[in-house]
């Protein structure tokens, strides 16, 4: 998974440019470590943290950490403020031990202990407690939204269907029959027979060109084989040069 610089998607291994943004996409390669994929330029592993320039055979003592470091620190006196006490100063007093009481002296009467009375405690009273109702509990669920190609050329409509992981694009063959059959198109002499490739995840749509001999263009722009494009409404997908075949990517209406 490579990320791109310019607008953090996540990108597939070996993308050579983002597919969101259309930024090439840095070289990269595998941590010697723990395998994670870093930018060759790269002088640390984010994922384990090695470094990627340290000579080979580097002593364990040359990483461990100073002994000095476990000395706790010093506590430099401020004029004003008191220095904090440390926990073995701090005396509290123990409530379970009596303080003496006094013995009365000879000839004196000793003083009179009157029973002391408590209260019955009496517990709190609980306050009501109105519950609102919570908003959105009934039993409507939010539909999918779907989506749709209109071949331009024709104003036929395609609908893209959301209980499916991928859409093959191009005319009948032996290998990979496709979903959408584009051989009664005019002008489809220019599509490959295994042209493109629509992929659906969740409220995404991603299309890839499978390896076409003309190419696949979005919005004028061709998409270089092995990357994918996350679809926007309003992206056109030609299929082939010259803008012959082409497909409109919109909402469901």
């Amino acid at each position: 998974m490579s990320i791109c610089p310019n607008c953090n998607h996540s990108n597939p291994s070996g993308a050579t440019q983002c597919e969101a943004c259309f930024t090439p996409l840095p070289a990269t390669a595998n941590c010697p470590s723990c395998g994670a994929s870093v930018q060759l330029d790269a002088t640390f592993c984010g994922q384990c943290g090695t470094s990627l320039k340290a000579a080979v055979g580097q002593s364990a003592e040359a990483i461990t950490p100073n002994a000095e470091s476990a000395l706790p620190p010093t506590i430099i006196a401020v004029p004003g403020v008191s220095a904090p006490q440390s926990p073995a100063a701090v005396v509290t007093p123990d409530p379970f031990v009596a303080e003496p009481i006094p013995e009365p002296s000879f000839g004196a009467s000793a003083p009179v202990m009157e029973p002391v009375t408590s209260e019955p405690f009496a517990p709190p009273v609980a306050e009501s407690v109105v519950t609102a109702p919570i908003l959105g509990a009934s039993s409507t669920q939010l539909q999918q939204q779907g989506f749709q190609l209109t071949h331009i050329q024709s104003g036929v409509v395609i609908d893209i269907p959301s209980n499916v992981n991928v859409l093959h694009m191009g005319k009948p063959n032996d290998q990979i029959p496709p979903d959408i059959d584009v051989s009664g198109f005019p002008c489809a002499e220019v599509v490959s027979r295994i042209h493109a490739d629509l992929r659906i995840e969740g409220d995404s749509v991603y299309v890839e060109d499978t390896g076409s001999s003309n190419g696949t263009y979005i919005n004028h722009n061709v998409l270089p084989k092995g990357n994918r494009h996350l679809l926007r409404v309003g992206d056109r997908i030609s299929l082939g040069k010259g803008d012959l075949v082409t497909f409109l990517f919109h909402a469901a209406s």
